[in-house]
Protein backbone atom coordinates (compact mmCIF):
# COMPACT_ATOMS: atom_id res chain seq x y z
CA UNK A 1 0.00 0.00 0.00
CA UNK A 2 1.46 3.33 -1.09
CA UNK A 3 1.39 6.21 1.39
CA UNK A 4 0.07 9.57 0.29
CA UNK A 5 2.81 12.15 -0.36
CA UNK A 6 3.07 14.96 2.16
CA UNK A 7 1.31 18.20 1.21
CA UNK A 8 3.49 20.76 -0.51
CA UNK A 9 2.20 23.37 1.96
CA UNK A 10 0.08 22.89 5.05
CA UNK A 11 -1.14 25.64 7.38
CA UNK A 12 -2.93 24.79 10.63
CA UNK A 13 -4.34 27.02 13.38
CA UNK A 14 -3.08 30.13 11.60
CA UNK A 15 -4.30 33.25 13.42
CA UNK A 16 -3.24 36.88 13.35
CA UNK A 17 -4.60 39.89 15.20
CA UNK A 18 -3.79 43.58 14.78
CA UNK A 19 -4.62 45.27 18.07
CA UNK A 20 -8.24 44.30 18.58
CA UNK A 21 -8.87 43.48 14.92
CA UNK A 22 -8.82 39.88 13.74
CA UNK A 23 -6.90 39.37 10.48
CA UNK A 24 -6.88 35.55 10.47
CA UNK A 25 -8.83 33.22 12.77
CA UNK A 26 -7.71 29.57 13.01
CA UNK A 27 -7.14 29.15 9.27
CA UNK A 28 -6.36 25.70 7.84
CA UNK A 29 -5.08 25.39 4.26
CA UNK A 30 -3.50 22.50 2.34
CA UNK A 31 -1.81 22.71 -1.07
CA UNK A 32 -1.00 19.33 -2.63
CA UNK A 33 2.09 18.54 -4.71
CA UNK A 34 1.60 19.48 -8.35
CA UNK A 35 -1.65 21.31 -7.56
CA UNK A 36 -2.90 24.77 -8.51
CA UNK A 37 -4.82 25.83 -5.42
CA UNK A 38 -7.04 28.92 -5.45
CA UNK A 39 -7.38 31.39 -2.59
CA UNK A 40 -10.38 33.70 -2.82
CA UNK A 41 -12.25 36.18 -0.67
CA UNK A 42 -13.48 39.73 -0.62
CA UNK A 43 -11.12 42.58 0.17
CA UNK A 44 -10.45 42.38 3.89
CA UNK A 45 -11.10 38.64 4.06
CA UNK A 46 -7.54 37.83 5.13
CA UNK A 47 -5.90 36.78 1.85
CA UNK A 48 -3.19 39.44 2.01
CA UNK A 49 -2.51 38.74 5.67
CA UNK A 50 -2.05 35.03 4.96
CA UNK A 51 0.38 35.78 2.12
CA UNK A 52 2.35 38.17 4.33
CA UNK A 53 2.64 35.51 7.04
CA UNK A 54 4.12 33.11 4.49
CA UNK A 55 6.50 35.83 3.28
CA UNK A 56 7.64 36.58 6.83
CA UNK A 57 6.21 40.11 7.01
CA UNK A 58 3.73 39.15 9.74
CA UNK A 59 4.30 36.76 12.63
CA UNK A 60 1.27 34.54 13.35
CA UNK A 61 -0.15 34.09 16.84
CA UNK A 62 1.35 31.31 18.99
CA UNK A 63 0.02 27.87 18.11
CA UNK A 64 0.26 28.26 14.35
CA UNK A 65 1.73 25.33 12.44
CA UNK A 66 3.33 25.60 9.00
CA UNK A 67 4.87 22.67 7.16
CA UNK A 68 6.46 22.53 3.70
CA UNK A 69 6.66 19.11 2.03
CA UNK A 70 6.07 17.46 5.40
CA UNK A 71 8.77 19.39 7.26
CA UNK A 72 7.67 21.62 10.10
CA UNK A 73 8.77 25.26 9.87
CA UNK A 74 9.89 27.15 12.94
CA UNK A 75 7.88 30.25 13.81
CA UNK A 76 8.01 33.14 13.31
CA UNK A 77 9.40 33.32 9.81
CA UNK A 78 11.76 36.17 9.04
CA UNK A 79 11.51 38.17 5.80
CA UNK A 80 13.35 36.21 3.15
CA UNK A 81 13.08 32.84 4.94
CA UNK A 82 10.61 31.69 2.30
CA UNK A 83 13.49 31.26 -0.17
CA UNK A 84 15.17 28.54 1.89
CA UNK A 85 11.79 26.83 2.25
CA UNK A 86 11.29 26.64 -1.50
CA UNK A 87 8.60 29.32 -1.83
CA UNK A 88 8.58 32.11 -4.40
CA UNK A 89 6.16 35.05 -4.63
CA UNK A 90 4.81 37.15 -7.47
CA UNK A 91 2.87 40.08 -6.08
CA UNK A 92 0.33 42.15 -7.97
CA UNK A 93 2.84 44.94 -8.62
CA UNK A 94 5.38 42.36 -9.84
CA UNK A 95 8.53 43.81 -8.24
CA UNK A 96 10.29 44.49 -11.55
CA UNK A 97 12.73 47.34 -12.21
CA UNK A 98 11.37 49.12 -15.30
CA UNK A 99 14.65 50.91 -16.10
CA UNK A 100 16.59 47.63 -16.40
CA UNK A 101 16.56 45.09 -19.21
CA UNK A 102 14.71 41.77 -19.14
CA UNK A 103 17.90 39.77 -18.60
CA UNK A 104 19.00 42.10 -15.77
CA UNK A 105 15.63 41.75 -14.04
CA UNK A 106 15.72 37.98 -14.48
CA UNK A 107 19.22 37.45 -13.09
CA UNK A 108 20.24 40.35 -10.88
CA UNK A 109 18.79 38.87 -7.68
CA UNK A 110 20.47 35.50 -8.12
CA UNK A 111 23.76 37.09 -9.14
CA UNK A 112 23.76 39.52 -6.22
CA UNK A 113 23.19 36.65 -3.79
CA UNK A 114 26.36 34.95 -5.03
CA UNK A 115 28.57 38.08 -4.73
CA UNK A 116 30.27 37.56 -8.08
CA UNK A 117 32.97 40.02 -9.05
CA UNK A 118 32.49 39.30 -12.75
CA UNK A 119 29.30 38.69 -14.73
CA UNK A 120 29.27 37.20 -18.21
CA UNK A 121 26.17 38.85 -19.62
CA UNK A 122 26.24 36.82 -22.86
CA UNK A 123 26.09 33.67 -20.75
CA UNK A 124 23.29 35.10 -18.60
CA UNK A 125 21.41 36.13 -21.74
CA UNK A 126 21.61 32.57 -23.12
CA UNK A 127 20.42 31.23 -19.79
CA UNK A 128 17.35 33.47 -19.81
CA UNK A 129 16.60 32.67 -23.45
CA UNK A 130 16.70 28.96 -22.63
CA UNK A 131 14.28 29.48 -19.74
CA UNK A 132 11.89 31.41 -21.98
CA UNK A 133 12.15 28.71 -24.64
CA UNK A 134 11.09 26.06 -22.11
CA UNK A 135 7.76 27.83 -21.78
CA UNK A 136 7.46 28.97 -25.40
CA UNK A 137 7.77 32.66 -24.51
CA UNK A 138 8.86 35.14 -27.16
CA UNK A 139 10.20 38.04 -25.08
CA UNK A 140 13.22 40.11 -26.13
CA UNK A 141 15.74 39.57 -23.32
CA UNK A 142 17.50 42.86 -24.14
CA UNK A 143 14.32 44.96 -24.07
CA UNK A 144 13.83 47.52 -21.32
CA UNK A 145 11.17 46.16 -18.94
CA UNK A 146 9.38 49.52 -18.81
CA UNK A 147 8.75 49.22 -22.56
CA UNK A 148 7.11 45.78 -22.37
CA UNK A 149 3.33 45.27 -22.59
CA UNK A 150 1.61 44.47 -19.29
CA UNK A 151 1.17 40.80 -20.14
CA UNK A 152 4.88 40.32 -20.89
CA UNK A 153 5.82 42.00 -17.61
CA UNK A 154 3.52 39.59 -15.73
CA UNK A 155 4.93 36.57 -17.55
CA UNK A 156 8.47 37.79 -16.88
CA UNK A 157 7.80 38.09 -13.13
CA UNK A 158 6.35 34.58 -12.98
CA UNK A 159 9.18 32.99 -14.94
CA UNK A 160 11.70 34.81 -12.74
CA UNK A 161 10.04 33.42 -9.61
CA UNK A 162 10.01 29.92 -11.09
CA UNK A 163 13.67 30.28 -12.09
CA UNK A 164 14.46 31.12 -8.45
CA UNK A 165 12.68 27.91 -7.40
CA UNK A 166 14.54 25.96 -10.06
CA UNK A 167 17.90 27.31 -8.84
CA UNK A 168 17.10 26.03 -5.33
CA UNK A 169 15.51 22.74 -6.33
CA UNK A 170 18.65 20.60 -6.15
CA UNK A 171 19.74 22.04 -2.81
CA UNK A 172 16.27 21.73 -1.26
CA UNK A 173 15.24 18.41 -2.87
CA UNK A 174 11.69 19.71 -3.47
CA UNK A 175 9.92 21.16 -6.54
CA UNK A 176 8.84 24.35 -4.79
CA UNK A 177 5.68 26.40 -4.34
CA UNK A 178 4.88 29.48 -6.41
CA UNK A 179 2.51 32.03 -4.83
CA UNK A 180 0.76 34.23 -7.39
CA UNK A 181 -0.93 37.14 -5.63
CA UNK A 182 -3.57 38.67 -7.95
CA UNK A 183 -1.54 38.25 -11.17
CA UNK A 184 -4.35 38.92 -13.66
CA UNK A 185 -6.45 42.05 -12.81
CA UNK A 186 -4.64 44.30 -15.28
CA UNK A 187 -4.37 41.76 -18.11
CA UNK A 188 -6.65 41.43 -21.14
CA UNK A 189 -8.20 38.03 -21.75
CA UNK A 190 -5.53 36.92 -24.29
CA UNK A 191 -2.90 37.83 -21.71
CA UNK A 192 -4.68 35.78 -19.05
CA UNK A 193 -4.68 32.79 -21.40
CA UNK A 194 -0.91 33.15 -21.91
CA UNK A 195 -0.38 33.37 -18.17
CA UNK A 196 -2.48 30.24 -17.59
CA UNK A 197 -0.46 28.31 -20.17
CA UNK A 198 2.66 29.33 -18.27
CA UNK A 199 1.17 28.23 -14.94
CA UNK A 200 0.24 24.84 -16.40
CA UNK A 201 3.77 24.47 -17.75
CA UNK A 202 5.25 25.25 -14.34
CA UNK A 203 2.97 22.74 -12.61
CA UNK A 204 3.92 20.22 -15.31
CA UNK A 205 7.50 20.48 -14.04
CA UNK A 206 6.43 19.45 -10.53
CA UNK A 207 5.87 22.76 -8.72
CA UNK A 208 2.71 23.68 -6.83
CA UNK A 209 0.93 27.02 -7.22
CA UNK A 210 -1.15 29.02 -4.75
CA UNK A 211 -3.27 31.27 -6.98
CA UNK A 212 -4.79 34.28 -5.20
CA UNK A 213 -7.59 35.98 -7.12
CA UNK A 214 -10.90 37.83 -7.03
CA UNK A 215 -12.06 36.31 -10.31
CA UNK A 216 -14.28 33.29 -9.80
CA UNK A 217 -14.24 32.28 -13.47
CA UNK A 218 -10.45 32.36 -13.60
CA UNK A 219 -10.18 30.30 -10.43
CA UNK A 220 -12.58 27.70 -11.82
CA UNK A 221 -10.55 27.56 -15.03
CA UNK A 222 -7.00 27.28 -13.69
CA UNK A 223 -7.22 25.71 -10.22
CA UNK A 224 -7.77 22.14 -9.02
CA UNK A 225 -9.19 23.09 -5.64
CA UNK A 226 -9.86 26.40 -3.92
CA UNK A 227 -10.20 27.76 -0.40
CA UNK A 228 -12.44 30.75 0.35
CA UNK A 229 -11.74 33.14 3.24
CA UNK A 230 -14.42 35.34 4.77
CA UNK A 231 -13.80 37.69 7.71
CA UNK A 232 -10.46 36.01 8.41
CA UNK A 233 -11.89 32.49 8.60
CA UNK A 234 -12.11 29.62 6.14
CA UNK A 235 -15.63 29.80 4.72
CA UNK A 236 -15.15 26.56 2.80
CA UNK A 237 -13.15 24.66 0.19
CA UNK A 238 -14.32 23.51 -3.22
CA UNK A 239 -13.22 21.22 -6.03
CA UNK A 240 -13.04 23.88 -8.72
CA UNK A 241 -14.31 21.89 -11.71
CA UNK A 242 -17.30 20.59 -9.76
CA UNK A 243 -18.39 23.94 -8.30
CA UNK A 244 -20.58 26.52 -10.02
CA UNK A 245 -19.88 30.28 -9.95
CA UNK A 246 -22.82 30.64 -7.54
CA UNK A 247 -21.23 28.09 -5.18
CA UNK A 248 -18.09 30.23 -5.03
CA UNK A 249 -19.94 33.52 -4.70
CA UNK A 250 -22.11 32.23 -1.86
CA UNK A 251 -18.99 31.25 0.09
CA UNK A 252 -17.25 34.56 -0.68
CA UNK A 253 -20.17 36.82 0.24
CA UNK A 254 -21.94 34.59 2.78
CA UNK A 255 -25.24 34.50 0.91
CA UNK A 256 -26.65 33.90 -2.53
CA UNK A 257 -26.05 36.95 -4.73
CA UNK A 258 -28.45 37.71 -7.52
CA UNK A 259 -26.31 39.02 -10.41
CA UNK A 260 -26.93 42.71 -10.96
CA UNK A 261 -28.93 43.50 -14.06
CA UNK A 262 -29.85 46.98 -15.20
CA UNK A 263 -33.61 47.43 -15.41
CA UNK A 264 -33.71 49.97 -18.26
CA UNK A 265 -33.34 47.52 -21.15
CA UNK A 266 -36.61 48.65 -22.74
CA UNK A 267 -34.47 51.30 -24.49
CA UNK A 268 -36.72 54.28 -23.89
CA UNK A 269 -34.57 56.82 -25.71
CA UNK A 270 -35.04 60.44 -24.81
CA UNK A 271 -33.88 63.32 -26.95
CA UNK A 272 -30.34 63.11 -28.27
CA UNK A 273 -28.02 64.53 -25.63
CA UNK A 274 -24.51 63.90 -26.99
CA UNK A 275 -23.23 63.39 -30.54
CA UNK A 276 -19.74 62.24 -31.54
CA UNK A 277 -18.90 62.80 -35.20
CA UNK A 278 -15.83 61.66 -37.12
CA UNK A 279 -13.65 60.92 -34.10
CA UNK A 280 -10.20 59.74 -35.16
CA UNK A 281 -6.96 59.39 -33.23
CA UNK A 282 -4.57 56.60 -32.32
CA UNK A 283 -6.21 53.41 -33.55
CA UNK A 284 -9.73 54.90 -33.71
CA UNK A 285 -11.05 55.76 -37.17
CA UNK A 286 -14.06 57.95 -37.97
CA UNK A 287 -16.26 57.05 -35.00
CA UNK A 288 -19.82 58.36 -35.22
CA UNK A 289 -22.01 57.81 -32.18
CA UNK A 290 -25.20 59.30 -30.81
CA UNK A 291 -25.86 59.02 -27.08
CA UNK A 292 -29.10 59.58 -25.22
CA UNK A 293 -29.78 61.00 -21.78
CA UNK A 294 -29.42 58.31 -19.11
CA UNK A 295 -27.99 55.73 -21.50
CA UNK A 296 -25.14 53.34 -20.62
CA UNK A 297 -23.13 52.33 -23.70
CA UNK A 298 -20.33 49.79 -23.64
CA UNK A 299 -17.28 49.77 -25.89
CA UNK A 300 -15.39 46.51 -26.30
CA UNK A 301 -13.47 44.24 -28.63
CA UNK A 302 -10.19 42.38 -28.70
CA UNK A 303 -7.26 44.18 -27.09
CA UNK A 304 -5.79 46.75 -29.46
CA UNK A 305 -9.07 47.17 -31.34
CA UNK A 306 -9.22 50.84 -30.32
CA UNK A 307 -12.26 50.90 -28.04
CA UNK A 308 -10.08 51.54 -24.98
CA UNK A 309 -8.76 54.78 -26.54
CA UNK A 310 -12.16 56.44 -27.00
CA UNK A 311 -12.64 57.79 -23.41
CA UNK A 312 -9.20 59.42 -23.46
CA UNK A 313 -9.69 60.94 -26.93
CA UNK A 314 -13.02 62.48 -25.89
CA UNK A 315 -11.59 63.87 -22.65
CA UNK A 316 -8.51 65.39 -24.28
CA UNK A 317 -6.21 63.04 -22.35
CA UNK A 318 -4.99 61.61 -25.69
CA UNK A 319 -4.67 63.65 -28.90
CA UNK A 320 -7.49 63.33 -31.43
CA UNK A 321 -6.61 64.03 -35.06
CA UNK A 322 -10.18 64.72 -36.14
CA UNK A 323 -13.73 64.86 -34.79
CA UNK A 324 -16.38 66.96 -33.12
CA UNK A 325 -18.32 66.50 -29.90
CA UNK A 326 -21.80 67.92 -29.51
CA UNK A 327 -23.22 68.32 -25.99
CA UNK A 328 -26.67 69.83 -26.07
CA UNK A 329 -26.33 73.13 -27.95
CA UNK A 330 -22.53 73.24 -27.58
CA UNK A 331 -20.01 71.82 -30.07
CA UNK A 332 -16.33 71.14 -29.46
CA UNK A 333 -13.49 70.39 -31.85
CA UNK A 334 -11.88 67.27 -30.41
CA UNK A 335 -8.34 67.92 -31.75
CA UNK A 336 -8.26 70.97 -29.49
CA UNK A 337 -9.95 69.36 -26.48
CA UNK A 338 -8.13 69.53 -23.14
CA UNK A 339 -9.05 67.88 -19.82
CA UNK A 340 -9.79 71.34 -18.41
CA UNK A 341 -12.20 72.14 -21.26
CA UNK A 342 -13.74 68.66 -20.99
CA UNK A 343 -14.42 69.17 -17.28
CA UNK A 344 -16.00 72.56 -17.96
CA UNK A 345 -18.24 70.93 -20.60
CA UNK A 346 -19.53 68.37 -18.09
CA UNK A 347 -17.29 65.38 -18.86
CA UNK A 348 -15.62 63.18 -16.26
CA UNK A 349 -13.01 60.46 -16.86
CA UNK A 350 -12.19 57.52 -14.56
CA UNK A 351 -9.08 55.78 -15.96
CA UNK A 352 -8.30 52.11 -15.34
CA UNK A 353 -5.05 52.84 -13.47
CA UNK A 354 -6.44 53.71 -10.05
CA UNK A 355 -3.28 54.88 -8.29
CA UNK A 356 -1.36 55.99 -11.38
CA UNK A 357 -3.99 58.06 -13.21
CA UNK A 358 -7.33 58.11 -11.33
CA UNK A 359 -6.07 59.08 -7.89
CA UNK A 360 -2.97 59.88 -5.84
CA UNK A 361 -2.23 56.93 -3.58
CA UNK A 362 -0.10 58.83 -1.08
CA UNK A 363 -2.67 61.59 -0.51
CA UNK A 364 -5.55 61.21 1.98
CA UNK A 365 -8.93 59.93 0.83
CA UNK A 366 -10.35 63.38 1.65
CA UNK A 367 -8.04 65.09 -0.86
CA UNK A 368 -8.76 62.52 -3.57
CA UNK A 369 -12.52 62.39 -3.16
CA UNK A 370 -13.04 66.18 -2.98
CA UNK A 371 -10.57 67.21 -5.68
CA UNK A 372 -13.19 68.25 -8.31
CA UNK A 373 -15.04 70.45 -5.79
CA UNK A 374 -12.15 71.82 -3.73
CA UNK A 375 -12.93 75.31 -5.03
CA UNK A 376 -16.15 75.27 -3.00
CA UNK A 377 -14.06 75.19 0.17
CA UNK A 378 -11.57 77.89 -0.81
CA UNK A 379 -11.94 81.24 0.88
CA UNK A 380 -9.92 84.40 0.38
CA UNK A 381 -6.85 83.25 2.25
CA UNK A 382 -7.70 79.83 3.70
CA UNK A 383 -9.05 76.39 2.94
CA UNK A 384 -11.97 75.01 4.95
CA UNK A 385 -10.34 71.69 5.88
CA UNK A 386 -13.11 70.75 8.29
CA UNK A 387 -15.66 71.25 5.53
CA UNK A 388 -13.57 69.10 3.19
CA UNK A 389 -13.44 66.37 5.82
CA UNK A 390 -17.22 66.47 6.33
CA UNK A 391 -17.85 66.27 2.59
CA UNK A 392 -15.38 63.37 2.27
CA UNK A 393 -17.11 61.44 5.08
CA UNK A 394 -20.53 62.03 3.55
CA UNK A 395 -19.41 60.83 0.12
CA UNK A 396 -17.59 57.83 1.56
CA UNK A 397 -20.63 56.87 3.60
CA UNK A 398 -23.02 57.18 0.65
CA UNK A 399 -20.77 54.92 -1.46
CA UNK A 400 -19.92 52.53 1.41
CA UNK A 401 -16.18 53.23 1.33
CA UNK A 402 -14.54 51.23 4.13
CA UNK A 403 -13.02 52.28 6.41
CA UNK A 404 -14.64 55.72 6.33
CA UNK A 405 -11.53 57.60 7.45
CA UNK A 406 -10.78 60.67 5.29
CA UNK A 407 -7.26 60.93 6.69
CA UNK A 408 -6.15 57.50 5.45
CA UNK A 409 -3.97 57.48 2.31
CA UNK A 410 -5.96 56.28 -0.69
CA UNK A 411 -3.42 53.47 -1.24
CA UNK A 412 -4.26 52.07 2.23
CA UNK A 413 -7.74 51.09 1.02
CA UNK A 414 -8.51 47.85 -0.78
CA UNK A 415 -8.92 48.00 -4.55
CA UNK A 416 -12.71 47.94 -4.38
CA UNK A 417 -12.87 50.73 -1.80
CA UNK A 418 -10.39 52.81 -3.78
CA UNK A 419 -12.66 52.49 -6.82
CA UNK A 420 -15.79 53.41 -4.86
CA UNK A 421 -14.02 56.51 -3.53
CA UNK A 422 -12.82 57.57 -6.98
CA UNK A 423 -16.24 56.98 -8.51
CA UNK A 424 -17.80 59.07 -5.74
CA UNK A 425 -15.31 61.83 -6.58
CA UNK A 426 -16.78 62.21 -10.06
CA UNK A 427 -20.43 61.33 -9.45
CA UNK A 428 -20.76 64.23 -6.97
CA UNK A 429 -20.25 66.58 -9.94
CA UNK A 430 -23.30 65.08 -11.75
CA UNK A 431 -21.42 64.83 -15.07
CA UNK A 432 -23.32 64.93 -18.35
CA UNK A 433 -20.95 62.31 -19.79
CA UNK A 434 -19.06 59.88 -17.57
CA UNK A 435 -16.18 58.11 -19.35
CA UNK A 436 -14.99 54.84 -17.80
CA UNK A 437 -12.08 52.54 -18.58
CA UNK A 438 -12.33 49.08 -16.93
CA UNK A 439 -14.30 50.38 -13.90
CA UNK A 440 -14.35 47.06 -12.00
CA UNK A 441 -10.84 45.82 -12.80
CA UNK A 442 -9.38 44.14 -9.71
CA UNK A 443 -12.59 44.73 -7.71
CA UNK A 444 -14.09 41.91 -5.65
CA UNK A 445 -17.57 40.56 -6.26
CA UNK A 446 -19.27 42.48 -3.44
CA UNK A 447 -17.76 45.87 -4.31
CA UNK A 448 -18.46 45.20 -8.00
CA UNK A 449 -22.20 45.00 -7.31
CA UNK A 450 -22.00 48.34 -5.47
CA UNK A 451 -20.19 49.97 -8.40
CA UNK A 452 -22.88 48.67 -10.76
CA UNK A 453 -25.64 50.16 -8.63
CA UNK A 454 -23.88 53.52 -8.37
CA UNK A 455 -23.52 53.69 -12.15
CA UNK A 456 -27.12 52.68 -12.77
CA UNK A 457 -28.36 55.31 -10.29
CA UNK A 458 -26.25 57.96 -12.03
CA UNK A 459 -27.74 56.96 -15.39
CA UNK A 460 -31.25 57.09 -13.94
CA UNK A 461 -30.50 60.67 -12.84
CA UNK A 462 -29.59 61.58 -16.44
CA UNK A 463 -25.83 61.01 -16.77
CA UNK A 464 -24.71 59.41 -20.03
CA UNK A 465 -22.13 56.69 -19.37
CA UNK A 466 -19.60 55.43 -21.91
CA UNK A 467 -17.79 52.36 -20.57
CA UNK A 468 -14.74 50.81 -22.28
CA UNK A 469 -14.10 47.31 -20.99
CA UNK A 470 -12.97 43.79 -21.87
CA UNK A 471 -15.24 42.36 -19.15
CA UNK A 472 -18.27 40.96 -21.00
CA UNK A 473 -20.05 40.08 -17.76
CA UNK A 474 -19.77 43.67 -16.55
CA UNK A 475 -21.00 45.11 -19.84
CA UNK A 476 -23.96 42.74 -19.88
CA UNK A 477 -24.89 43.80 -16.36
CA UNK A 478 -24.99 47.58 -16.86
CA UNK A 479 -25.22 48.46 -20.57
CA UNK A 480 -28.18 49.34 -22.78
CA UNK A 481 -26.01 49.02 -25.88
CA UNK A 482 -22.60 47.54 -26.59
CA UNK A 483 -20.43 48.47 -29.57
CA UNK A 484 -17.89 45.94 -30.79
CA UNK A 485 -14.64 47.36 -32.20
CA UNK A 486 -12.05 45.88 -34.57
CA UNK A 487 -9.10 47.75 -36.07
CA UNK A 488 -10.35 51.07 -34.76
CA UNK A 489 -13.87 50.79 -36.17
CA UNK A 490 -17.27 49.69 -34.87
CA UNK A 491 -18.16 46.35 -36.44
CA UNK A 492 -21.31 45.45 -34.51
CA UNK A 493 -23.94 47.05 -32.29
CA UNK A 494 -25.73 44.92 -29.69
CA UNK A 495 -28.98 46.28 -28.28
CA UNK A 496 -31.31 45.25 -25.45
CA UNK A 497 -31.75 41.46 -25.30
CA UNK A 498 -28.65 41.00 -27.48
CA UNK A 499 -26.54 42.37 -24.63
CA UNK A 500 -25.52 39.12 -22.94
CA UNK A 501 -22.13 37.98 -21.74
CA UNK A 502 -22.03 35.10 -24.22
CA UNK A 503 -23.11 37.19 -27.19
CA UNK A 504 -20.63 39.98 -26.41
CA UNK A 505 -17.75 37.50 -26.16
CA UNK A 506 -18.81 35.75 -29.37
CA UNK A 507 -19.06 38.98 -31.35
CA UNK A 508 -15.64 40.14 -30.13
CA UNK A 509 -14.11 36.95 -31.53
CA UNK A 510 -16.07 37.25 -34.77
CA UNK A 511 -15.26 40.95 -35.21
CA UNK A 512 -12.11 40.36 -37.25
CA UNK A 513 -13.37 37.38 -39.22
CA UNK A 514 -16.00 36.86 -41.92
CA UNK A 515 -19.07 38.95 -41.16
CA UNK A 516 -17.03 41.39 -39.08
CA UNK A 517 -15.45 44.37 -40.73
CA UNK A 518 -16.29 43.21 -44.22
CA UNK A 519 -19.99 42.84 -43.44
CA UNK A 520 -20.01 46.13 -41.54
CA UNK A 521 -18.50 48.17 -44.39
CA UNK A 522 -21.02 50.40 -46.07
CA UNK A 523 -23.73 50.04 -43.41
CA UNK A 524 -23.08 53.36 -41.68
CA UNK A 525 -22.56 54.07 -38.00
CA UNK A 526 -24.75 52.98 -35.11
Amino acid sequence: MHSQPAPALELRHLSKTFGGAVGLDDVHLTVLPGEVHGLLGQNGSGKSTLIKVLAGYHAPEPGAEISVYGRSVRQPLRPGDFRRLGLAFVHQHLGLLPSLSVVENMRIGALAARHRWYISWPRERRRVEQMFARFDLDIDVLARVGDLPAVERALLAIVRAFADLHDQRDALDRPGILVLDEPTPFLPRPGVEKLFRLVRGIVGEGASVLFVSHDVDEVREITDRATVLRDGRVAGSLVSAAASPDDFIELIVGRRVVPFQASNRDMRREATDIAIRGLSGGTVRDLALTLHRGEVVGLTGLIGAGFEEVPYLLFGAAPASHGRLGIGADTFDLPGMTPEAARAAGLALLPADRLGASGVGTLPVAHNITLPVVGEFMHAVWLDRQGLGRRARQLAASHDVRPNDPDLPLEALSGGNQQKALLAKWLQTTPRLLLLDEPTQGVDVGARQQVYRALTEAAAAGTVILCASTDAEQLAAICDRVLIFARGMVTQELIGPEVTREHIAEQCLRSVGPGGLAARAGRGGP
